[in-house]
Formats: structure tokens, C-alpha cells, sequence
């Protein structure tokens, strides 16, 4: 019960995101962001939603989507841990951060923990050369990071 009282209110909140547009395939790219922003991915229900409202098919709206890296077809964890592994960082020991964030999370990079808890992900650079190796953990920057340090974050957050 619980879960159809869910599926209908995200359909309602869905309804009322394409409200704010007229449909036609110009609004494609705004509407996935807002309806990515509202849900922090596009489901297969949302695309399928949007393709009706829009008049176009669902594999237009995919090729869309698939080809801006900003939108994601998963479920994103709570927390998105992101590792930088540029230059910088890997040679200050970028790996052995990610490496630790592997074995704690049981996760690879581009996975999310089974309990939705934590996604992690590999970026090429922070653009925070002098504070490497960085992590990003949802917007918040922690430099000169090392193993030890990551074990205390992910115990804050847990």
C-alpha cells in the first residue's frame, strides 16, 4: 500500500513538473533537469511519462539524456562521495583514498551502496590542486585527505 501511495504521489509531483512547460521537444533538456533535480536521477517511469507528454520516444529522450554526462538513470546514493584522480591528486596518494573508500563502502567507482546510502564516483579534477588529494562528499571540499581521515567522514555521516 505503502508503495502505491509513493508511486502516486511521485506521478502527481511529476504531472506538476510538466505543468511548467508547454510540450514541445525545445523543453526536453529543462524538463529532465528539473525532473532530475526533483529526484536526483530519471527513472524509467519519469522518461516514459515525459515521452508521452512531449510526443516523442522514449530512445529520443535516452539519446538525449545518455549524451549530457550531467544526468544518471540510477538511483544516486545519499551521500555522492567524489574521489579526484588527476594528476595532482594521484601522485598524493589520489588511489589509496579511492582505494579505502572502495573497501569501506564495498563499492566501486559508479556504484551506490545497496542501501542507498553512499555513491561513489571518480572525477578527473576538482580544480584543487594545492589542497590534494581532494575528496568531494555532496558539495563539500575536504583536502589533503588520507586514509584515516576518510574512515572519520564516512563514520560522521553514517
Amino acid at each position: 500500500m505503502q508503495v502505491q501511495e509513493k508511486n502516486r504521489k511521485e506521478e502527481q509531483e511529476l504531472v506538476k513538473i510538466l505543468e511548467n512547460y508547454e510540450p514541445t521537444r525545445d523543453n526536453l533538456i529543462p524538463i529532465l533537469q528539473e525532473v532530475q533535480g526533483n529526484y536526483g536521477y530519471l527513472s524509467e517511469d519519469s522518461v516514459e511519462r515525459i515521452a508521452r507528454y512531449l510526443d516523442i520516444s522514449q530512445s529520443c529522450i535516452y539519446g538525449v539524456a545518455t549524451f549530457y554526462t550531467q544526468f544518471r538513470f540510477t538511483r544516486p546514493g545519499n551521500h555522492i562521495v567524489k574521489v579526484c584522480l588527476g594528476t595532482a591528486c594521484h601522485v598524493k596518494g589520489g588511489a589509496q583514498i579511492m582505494d579505502e573508500l572502495t573497501r569501506h563502502l564495498d563499492i566501486g567507482p559508479g556504484e551506490t551502496t545497496p542501501d542507498y546510502r553512499f555513491s561513489l564516483e571518480r572525477v578527473a579534477c576538482f580544480g584543487s590542486c594545492a589542497l590534494s588529494p581532494v575528496i568531494v562528499v555532496d558539495s563539500k571540499v575536504y583536502g589533503r585527505m588520507t586514509p584515516k581521515r576518510v574512515k572519520k567522514i564516512l563514520k560522521e555521516l553514517e
